[in-house]
């Protein structure tokens, strides 16, 4: 087991950097936009699975194309599409739930909860892409990752805020 997810750990960090970021954009945006918890775990829910598969779809896909290239090249060593895909998808899944979890729980101050969250999350994942993929300094990339992250969020609830703000005149 452990050889399978050394050779898809790209994989792994990606869809779980993915995951965090685009449900934590989600979640970042409803909330923007003034709307309900509730809304709040519908969209994040219904993006989660519909990303996750897409890009567990996607990298399948890619996975494919790259094979045929490789046998038409006459190289002989053939990577498993479907292996990597799943990796994607789950890890997708399991890391993009993390922002949703303080709404789905209840806990009170969910967007609060969801930031530390996310953040905590993001910054993890940035440090095992720095120490295990890139061999960098796990502290630098993790701080990267949180940035991005961060970024992305901030871009999201403002567009959330200002949509609803323009709507509502």
């Amino acid at each position: 087991m452990r050889n399978v997810v050394s050779r898809n750990i790209k994989d792994i960090i990606f869809g779980a950097n993915d995951g965090i970021v685009t449900t934590f954009a989600v979640v970042a945006g409803v909330t923007g936009a003034g709307l309900s918890s509730n809304v709040v775990i519908i969209m994040g829910i219904a993006n989660l699975l519909a990303d996750g598969f897409a890009m567990g779809a996607g990298n399948y896909l890619g996975s494919l194309s790259e094979e045929e290239v490789a046998e038409e090249s006459g190289q002989r060593h053939r990577k498993r599409a479907l292996t990597p895909s799943v990796f994607t998808f789950v890890s997708f899944v399991v890391a993009g739930s993390l922002p949703l979890l303080p709404f789905i729980s209840g806990t009170a101050g969910g967007f609060t909860s969801a930031i530390i969250t996310t953040g905590v999350a993001l910054f993890v994942v940035g440090a095992f892409l720095g120490h295990l993929v890139l061999r960098r300094h796990w502290l630098v990339l993790g701080f990267q990752m949180l940035l991005v992250g961060g970024i992305a969020a901030s871009i999201a609830y403002g567009i959330g805020y200002l949509v609803e703000h323009l709507l509502s005149v």
